[in-house]
C-alpha cells in the first residue's frame, strides 16, 4: 500500500501576489534533486488519527515550529505518481527559513557499507512567487497550488 499523508501549505501574501513555504526532502536520495523535489511540509499518519490533527504536528516535526494560528483552508487530497495520497490545508502566515530544526531520520549509508546516518527529514525550506513554486513542487502537489489560488481569489 502506498500510504497517506497529511500536510500544511504555508502562505503569504506579498503585494499582489503569494508566496508559499515548500520544504526539500533531506538525505542522500535528494541531494542532487531540485525541480519537482519539494513539498509541502507532510508526513504519514496511521488508521484512527485525524488528517487535519497529523498535518499540524507534521509541520511541527518538519519545521522545528509550531504552525500559525489562523483558519486552516481545506485544499483536498491528491494521489502522486507512486499512489500516495496526500491531504492538505493552507494557512496564512510567516516563517523565518533560517531557523529550520527537523527531524531526522536514520538510514543505512553508503549503501552495504554497514554504517548507519542521521539525516534530516527536511533539509531547507525556501519561500517562492507561484511560478516558481510550480517548478520546484512535486507535479501532483501543484493541485494545491490551484486550489489555493482558487480560494483566495475575490
Amino acid at each position: 500500500m502506498a500510504g497517506r499523508s497529511a500536510g500544511l501549505l504555508l502562505y503569504k501574501r506579498v503585494g499582489a501576489g503569494l508566496r508559499v513555504l515548500l520544504v526539500h526532502p533531506g538525505g542522500p536520495f535528494w541531494a542532487r534533486k531540485d525541480a519537482g523535489a519539494w513539498s509541502i511540509p507532510k508526513g504519514e499518519y496511521a488508521d484512527g488519527e485525524q488528517a487535519r490533527a497529523a498535518a499540524l504536528r507534521e509541520f511541527t516535526e518538519e519545521t522545528g515550529h509550531a504552525p500559525p494560528d489562523g483558519e486552516l483552508l481545506e485544499l483536498g487530497t491528491v494521489r502522486q505518481r507512486a499512489g500516495k495520497e496526500v491531504t492538505a490545508w493552507a494557512v496564512e502566515g510567516d516563517f523565518d527559513v533560517t531557523t529550520l530544526e527537523s527531524n531526522t531520520f536514520e538510514l543505512a549509508w553508503p549503501p552495504r557499507s554497514g554504517r548507519t546516518q542521521t539525516f534530516p527529514e527536511v533539509d531547507r525550506a525556501a519561500w517562492f512567487d507561484e511560478e516558481t513554486a510550480r517548478e520546484k513542487i512535486n507535479a501532483a502537489q501543484t493541485t494545491f497550488l490551484d486550489r489555493l489560488a482558487e480560494t483566495l481569489r475575490p
